[in-house]
């Protein structure tokens, strides 16, 4: 995906330099209506690299005051790192339903409905990381640590749905508190449908008042997320009063040059727990989903070895709060059984979107609804456990029960218009 995370380069100390020329954090009022003495009109806009405008797509329609569209459009604005607060009036004279994402196609806000002439305000968080790589960096890297330009040096927000309209965008910087992810490619924010992770739909059930950073990245082991030089991004930006949840296994338990023995991963979770206590920081430990692999029975089939337990253990010594996905998801793919499962994995007949002649069978990564599904897991584990996370959850969000997932009707958006047929990186 062309406009959202440049994948982190290792043994470079980028965020150093990043931190040392950054432009400061600018506050943006946007109205799709005529600008005013407190607020920019976004009529005729489009973002050249600076300031701010509608971006990657063609523009929306703008009509009284209201930016609508019957496809997915995007606004952008010039911003350094940080958490920026966004506040946006929704609604339009006739019914609408908007679903808002950010950057690595974040899930924000899913479905807002709002009826004829209704208006509604919605705020969230967004964390924005923006790396910079030189010339002469970049001739020392592997093209998968290139990637694709898919960190930037914006905030990007995506308006979709089956008629998404806003009125008006408010974005501040702010200092809260802010949820550390560290994962694989099950976790990050995948950059192209039909691929999905629940790290990227997390946000979706927090407020205004705490950030999501979702420092996964795809093909990562909980050793390489440190050789790699990921683990010593995170705590250069991590503070007191910060969460931070990890989550590896399957990468780790597959032989050759990326197998991680138990023992090490052990010692590197009881590591980076330790490390971020220092900081002041609040772990949680996340144990990895299943695979879709069922027996004869219809029951799902452990396929990552002793590593569920590994971390179970790790938990108990060191006191620290667990969140079985493992074990949750297992409770989820039966319910669903094999049949169910399909429609939340990536299993889609040839054709099925565009430069994909060959059909997708991934038995390990999800589309939206399957990560969906499995954010709602973790969101449903910090409450078992009663975490002060909680306190952060919007208000209303509901209880879930793994045992009776949704109907995958539930995901009703209109696919993003970046689209890939190649399967997630894994070592």
């Amino acid at each position: 995906m062309p406009y959202l995370r440049l994948k982190y380069v290792p043994a470079v100390c980028l965020w150093i330099a990043v931190s040392a020329l950054a432009a400061e954090p600018a506050s943006y009022k946007l109205t799709c209506g005529a600008a005013s003495k407190h607020a920019h009109s976004l009529v005729g806009t489009r973002f050249d690299g600076g300031g701010f405008g509608f971006d990657i797509e063609a523009s929306p329609q703008i009509e009284n005051g209201v930016c609508h569209s019957d496809k997915a459009f995007f606004v952008s604005v010039k911003e350094p790192d940080g958490n920026y607060r966004v506040t946006l009036e929704l609604g339009d004279a006739q019914a609408a339903t908007t679903t808002v994402k950010a950057e690595g196609r974040r899930l924000m806000l899913q479905d807002v409905s709002t009826g004829p002439g209704e208006k509604g305000k919605r705020s969230f968080v967004v964390h924005v990381r923006t790396p910079q790589v030189n010339a002469s960096e970049r001739v020392h890297l592997k093209p998968r640590e290139i990637g694709s330009l898919d960190w930037d040096d914006k905030l990007t927000l995506e308006f979709t749905g089956p008629h998404p309209a806003v009125r008006s965008i408010d974005i501040e910087p702010v200092h809260v508190p802010t949820l550390y992810i560290a994962g694989d490619s099950t976790v990050v924010d995948q950059d192209n449908e039909p691929w999905a992770a629940w790290g990227q739909e997390l946000p979706s059930f927090f407020n205004s008042n705490i950030a999501v950073a979702n420092e996964a990245e795809s093909g990562e082991t909980i050793h390489s997320f440190e050789t790699e030089r990921r683990w010593d991004k995170l705590m250069s930006t991590i503070h007191s009063g910060d969460w931070l949840m990890v989550q590896f296994a399957h990468n780790d338990q597959k032989p050759g040059r990326g197998f991680v023995p138990i023992p090490q991963y052990e010692e590197l979770l009881h590591k980076y727990i330790d490390m971020a206590r220092a900081k002041g920081a609040h772990p949680v430990l996340v144990t990895s989903m299943n695979r879709r692999s069922f027996d004869e029975s219809g029951k799902i089939r452990m396929t990552l070895a002793g590593y569920p337990d590994a971390m179970r253990r790790v938990a108990q010594q060191e006191h620290v709060p667990l969140i079985d996905l493992n074990a949750m998801s297992k409770t989820l793919f039966e319910a669903m059984g094999p049949e169910g499962t399909l429609k939340a994995f990536v299993h889609y007949p040839a054709n099925t979107f565009p430069s994909q002649p060959q059909p997708l069978a991934d038995d390990t990564h999800f589309n939206s609804f399957g990560a969906l599904e499995l954010a709602k897991c973790v969101m449903q584990g910090m409450r078992d456990d009663k975490l002060p996370l909680t306190k952060y959850l919007r208000h209303g969000v509901p209880m879930f029960d793994p045992a009776h997932p949704d109907p995958p009707t539930i995901w009703s958006d209109p696919y993003d218009p970046f689209l890939s047929a190649q399967k997630p990186y894994e070592r």
